[in-house]
């Protein structure tokens, strides 16, 4: 088993976050960084996988631009038909409690009803990425952003100091004006507009870089800590007072003054960031002191993808559980116990899986010698 590392653990703590914050209502909700922040852990996970995607652009250094486009083409796609399937799990799901409970409502929820009302229309919308449940639309966003994997590469590689310029003008366009792609055949737009979320994920591109976090100095990074610290504590006390601007007393654009999801809004994002540098310490004290938790989410982070798949289901199976029991106690420590166990046998599996490929790699590799 690799060694965790705070990348891994990070993005185990995010999948977690996500889990619970899946299941309205759950009794641990109210324990996630998002009842204290401006932010959660969508942004903490977009802003990983920009970080992960540097260390996979550093591992092509060597190799033509080519050969990166394959393997970042290869992770788009994969991307795409997981969220074809747990999409389809999730449709089938919502219609098995619907007719075990007799309670047609349930084809109502996150916004399925188009599948069962229009299907024909439903199911162009699913493969084309426009047609989206509700708690099942960040994986869109990811395809996105990994297909646009290879144009970010091919920038940072002929003109790297140009990247973040490009990222922020796009974002700061997407702002002003609500840049976002429709929905359809549900009328809307896309929960995370891909315009704005590309802007985190390329920060966390950068950082992850040569000229990024790891070229600031000792001190510098000791300044950015007491100023994230200061972020963090000002964001604690706006989310735990509940304050929210009024857009009617607010100035055009509207959109750079709230706390808006969709679209990113630079306190959001000042706030994620805030949050990465003030705790970005902390996992070398949690990997001494508790190292079976550092090591469980890193195994979570490992395997985000499979592990990010069966939470969304598992999560939707909670609130289909909390619904048919009330929302009794006993059922949302029921509900954390098997969501956090599937999470831990699907990242297993999937590394079991790994090392079976090792091993049969190494044996093909002496058989031919």
């Amino acid at each position: 088993m690799r060694a965790a590392n705070s990348i891994d653990f990070w993005r185990g703590f995010a999948l977690v976050t996500i889990f619970i914050d899946h299941v309205p209502g759950i009794l641990f909700e109210r324990y996630t960084f998002r009842e204290y922040s401006l932010s959660d852990s969508a942004e903490l996970f977009v802003f990983l996988a920009g970080f992960s995607l540097r260390f996979v652009v550093q591992s092509f250094a060597d190799e033509p631009l080519s050969a990166l486009v394959y393997r970042l083409a290869g992770r788009a796609l994969t991307i795409y038909f997981a969220q074809l399937v747990i999409t389809l799990f999730a449709l089938a799901i919502i219609a098995g409690a619907s007719r075990m409970l007799d309670q047609p409502y349930i084809l109502q929820w996150h916004n399925a009803a188009a599948a069962f009302d229009d299907p024909v229309e439903a199911h162009i919308g699913m493969v084309l990425l426009r047609y989206q449940l509700g708690y099942f639309n960040i994986l869109p966003l990811y395809v996105v952003l990994m297909a646009a994997g290879p144009s970010i590469a091919a920038i940072d590689r002929l003109s790297p100091r140009l990247l973040l310029p490009l990222s922020f003008a796009l974002y700061l366009y997407t702002v002003v004006t609500g840049f976002n792609l429709p929905t359809w055949p549900v009328e809307g737009h896309w929960f995370f507009s891909p315009f704005a979320w590309q802007f985190i994920f390329i920060l966390g591109f950068v950082l992850g870089g040569p000229r990024g976090w790891s070229r600031f100095s000792p001190r510098t990074k000791t300044i950015l800590f007491w100023l994230s610290a200061a972020q963090t504590a000002l964001g604690a006390t706006i989310a735990l007072t509940d304050f929210t601007p009024d857009p009617a007393n607010l100035p055009d654009p509207k959109l750079f003054f709230l706390f808006d999801k969709t679209y990113l809004s630079p306190a959001r994002v000042v706030h994620a960031l805030a949050l990465a540098c003030f705790f970005s310490g902390a996992f070398a004290t949690l990997s001494r002191w508790a190292a079976p938790l550092t090591e469980y989410l890193a195994l979570l982070g490992r395997n985000s993808l499979n592990v990010f798949c069966t939470a969304s289901l598992l999560s939707l199976c909670g609130q289909i559980a909390r619904y048919m029991y009330n929302g009794r106690l006993e059922i949302d420590f029921l509900v954390l116990i098997v969501g956090l166990t599937g999470m831990g046998i699907a990242a297993w599996v999937s590394e079991w899986r790994k090392r079976l490929a090792e091993r049969r790699a190494r044996r093909l590799a002496k058989a031919s010698v």
